[in-house]
């Protein structure tokens, strides 16, 4: 059928969360395609919900990206304190790549894993990358809902999501972030922390894999 494009709820999840201000929940085009009725159909049941809902909710920032399903969000220092989104998604575990501190877990120190590093060429967050796996893969293993985040969820938090990736599928850079790109169009993480990540492949893979100075990184 043409202009049809199928994909996976992941994949559905994420487009719809970086293109609207409002939540995923509220999101029209998102009704519409859970509904699968034709426009008039939708427009004539649905309008004056969606409008009710969207005037509820209109202060609200979208969701997290979905990095493994229900398991791992990648999101920003804003998404982390919000209540409804850690209640949505079942967030049990964080992980604050940032200077800020906030209310995250204050009386168990197991659920948070608080990186402090400047969001600059000169961080380093390499002396940090096995201690970040190692929490990560625990929480996996428990069951927990992990976020990962930054203050602006585009440079430090898209770091350790990818360094975890690396580490946890045994793959290039270069596989890892054309995963996180297609969950989340915004990542970026600044020049320094692209040549620690390829350090971190040498760690992984034994070898420098992926050319950090092509134009994508």
């Amino acid at each position: 059928m043409a202009g049809l494009v199928l994909c996976e709820p992941t994949e559905l999840y994420n487009i719809l969360n970086q293109v609207t201000k409002l939540s995923r929940l509220t999101e029209p085009n998102y009704l519409c395609l859970l509904d699968v009725r034709s426009k008039q159909e939708y427009d004539e049941s649905h309008v004056i919900t969606a409008r009710r809902v969207k005037k509820e909710l209109d202060a609200f920032q979208p969701y997290p990206a979905e990095i493994m399903p229900g398991k791992i969000y990648l999101g920003n220092f804003r998404q982390a304190c919000d209540p409804k989104i850690q209640k949505d998604l079942k967030i049990k575990a964080h992980v604050n790549v940032s200077m800020e501190t906030g209310p995250f877990f204050v009386d168990d120190s197991n659920k948070l894993l608080h990186i402090k590093i400047e969001d600059s060429p000169e961080a380093n967050i390499f002396p940090f990358l096995r201690h970040l796996c190692h929490f990560l893969e625990v929480h996996l293993r428990l069951g927990s809902v992990i976020l990962v985040f930054s203050t602006l969820g585009i440079s430090r938090s898209c770091a350790a999501t990818l360094a975890f990736l690396m580490h946890w599928k045994e793959q290039t850079l270069k596989k890892s972030w054309a995963y996180v790109k297609k969950c989340k169009n915004n990542v970026h993480p600044n020049r320094g922390l692209v040549a620690q990540l390829s350090e971190w492949e040498k760690v992984i893979l034994g070898d420098s894999v992926t050319d950090i100075w092509d134009p994508l990184y």
